[in-house]
């Protein structure tokens, strides 16, 4: 094309046209290049390795491996279930004994906030006196745990009330341990079961 005049290389496309052939229009070309582009994008990208996350055992048609059975913390377990019901069933039945006081000295008194201290009373007697078997089952452990959590959260608060922290964590005090002491301990335990349940020695489905 160097050697050719100018007027010959402008009459390139003129004769092509003339003898009824298509021009080549540069635009083409461009199209030409981005699809061939594209393609390679494309294959290059269907040649990766695919990459599929998943937990183990889902959708592979294989059984999950059942959870193994420890003996020494499952009997752990209900050694302190056993326990504590059998100890809170007692508080039950102590105040049975005489709800009437109980209403007056305690609920009254210290728990003034609280309206109708003998329906709280007859309330907390019947928690005190239900919810232990049934955690003692295994049968509705959960709601069971979370009302005698509430019991010993009132009776937290009633020795609060009463005498104070007594200068806890490291006062020694005359009766060798805080008021509220034996309620925070049933309150932990029982929240214990909560959260975790009764174990596998049950009733329990």
């Amino acid at each position: 094309r160097r050697d050719l005049p100018p007027t010959m290389i402008n009459a390139a496309p003129n004769a092509r046209g003339a003898l009824g052939l298509p021009s080549r229009a540069p635009g083409r070309r461009l199209d030409a290049a981005v699809r061939s582009r594209r393609l390679g994008r494309s294959s290059a990208a269907s040649t990766k390795p695919r990459q599929v996350s998943r937990r183990a055992g889902e959708g592979d048609g294989q059984p999950k491996a059942a959870e193994p059975f420890n003996i020494p913390a499952e009997l752990g377990i209900l050694a302190l279930r056993l326990g504590t019901s059998t100890m809170m069933f007692h508080n039950g039945l102590d105040k049975l004994k005489d709800p009437e006081g109980f209403s007056t000295f305690v609920v009254g008194k210290y728990l003034d906030f609280l309206p109708e201290p003998l329906l709280w009373t007859y309330a907390a007697i019947a928690v005190e006196l239900a919810c232990p078997v049934l955690l003692a089952l295994g049968v509705l452990s959960r709601p069971s745990a979370a009302a005698l959590l509430g019991t010993m959260c009132f009776a937290i608060t009633f020795h609060l009330n009463q005498t104070g922290l007594e200068g806890f964590p490291l006062a020694v005090v005359e009766n060798h341990q805080y008021a509220f002491e034996t309620s925070s301990l049933y309150a932990g335990i029982f929240f214990y079961f909560l959260l975790a349940g009764p174990g596998k020695i049950s009733l329990r489905k």
